[in-house]
């Protein structure tokens, strides 16, 4: 049976906060795309409110087992209450995980292997645990064949990554770096450099790629009384606080009016190396590009060239292609790049949420209740 096309819907904080709170408030929050698993397996699921997307499930509960990484006691406890017929296998290795593979009705991605999949022949289930799926694209072909429902971690790390955007921006505006290294040395210095420290309030801000962590990027632009435009593949348009919110296809017009770009798209056929030397061109002379998504949407060869040429003013970089990036790589030693180890999403925030989310989703699992964030592989995320 196919999965249907998911609706993707966004949690507001206060939304976050009932989720990571056991109750009845817990079935009425739209995380994300709904898909259905009865008895461990999937049905589909009509778009909309979960009340319209509830099956009906097989009596008694059938006894299910998942495979995840290490727990802590109180995090067993909580998956034990939470679905008291779903056994969980913590802290496997891949080799032990292969072994009992055919033990499996669900799995976190960490074991998502093709030799893993051809012999879980019971699993129904993978649970990735970041929000981007481009490592496992490779696997959507028989997870798509064998109707066996992947869901990630959209939304749990929105927060912590914006946060992320504007302490790489905001050092980069208010010569941060310069005032660090004097710090270190005691020394009372003013910067003297060719540039100059500058406000963000009205200058304007792209997001490419408004989702749930270009939505809390936009937001945090907002704040800071910026300007801010973005483009999405969906119709769904945006926020009131976005001026314009325009299609993929509209990006090389949108690039001129931007100060800010801030990358947040997921890594596709479609996204790769999507900021080549064309989009550089198109971009105002002096805006800073920032890429919070993955390496591999920015031409690397593409982006030294406009720093070089003085075409950008500056860039923040949370990943990197290749990555890591080599020791003796241009990028490093450029005054004006600040670089990141692919660190935005850490926080003691996003682990909660995304042990909320996980939680959740184990839950319904174990009921038959419609999963949160499936994974669409025709869009990729």
């Amino acid at each position: 049976m196919s999965i249907p096309q998911p609706t993707r819907l966004w949690l507001s904080d206060s939304r976050w906060r009932n989720l990571q709170r056991p109750g009845p408030s817990i079935l009425m929050i739209a995380l994300g795309s709904l898909a259905a698993c009865r008895a461990g397996v999937p049905v589909a699921a009509a778009p909309g409110s979960l009340r319209n997307a509830r099956v009906a499930v097989e009596r008694p509960t059938p006894k299910l087992t998942m495979f995840v990484g290490e727990l802590t006691d109180a995090q067993r406890e909580q998956l034990a209450q939470a679905a008291p017929n779903v056994t969980i296998v913590a802290g496997l290795s891949r080799a032990q995980a292969l072994d009992r593979a055919s033990e499996a009705h669900a799995i976190d991605a960490r074991y998502a292997t093709r030799e893993f999949l051809d012999a879980a022949t019971q699993l129904r289930w993978i649970q990735a645990t970041s929000a981007g799926v481009d490592r496992y694209l490779s696997l959507a072909e028989p997870i798509s064949r064998r109707n066996i429902v992947f869901t990630n971690m959209q939304g749990a790390y929105g927060p912590a990554i914006a946060d992320h955007v504007f302490a790489m921006v905001l050092t980069l505006s208010r010569e941060l770096r310069y005032y660090s290294e004097r710090q270190a040395k005691a020394e009372w210095a003013r910067a003297n450099s060719d540039g100059q420290p500058f406000a963000l309030e009205g200058l304007t801000m792209l997001v490419v790629g408004l989702g749930g962590i270009g939505t809390d990027v936009a937001e945090r632009a907002h704040g800071f009384g910026m300007r801010v435009i973005a483009t999405r593949r969906s119709d769904d348009g945006g926020p009131s606080f976005i001026e314009y919110v325009g299609k993929p296809s509209e990006l090389l017009h949108l690039l001129p009016r931007a100060d800010v770009v801030a990358i947040c798209v997921p890594l596709t056929p479609e996204t790769d190396k999507l900021f080549d030397a064309r989009a550089f061109a198109a971009m105002k002379p002096g805006a800073i590009l920032v890429n919070i998504a993955r390496g591999k949407v920015v031409d690397t060869q593409a982006l030294v060239g406009a720093l070089e040429s003085g075409k950008l003013r500056g860039a923040c970089l949370d990943v990197t292609d290749p990555e890591p990036l080599p020791a003796e790589h241009p990028l490093w030693r450029k005054k004006n790049v600040l670089i990141t180890p692919h660190v935005a999403a850490d926080s003691k925030l996003s682990e909660e949420r995304a042990w909320a989310l996980l939680r959740e989703n184990v839950r319904r699992f174990g009921v038959g209740e419609p999963l949160y964030n499936v994974v669409d592989w025709k869009a990729g995320y």
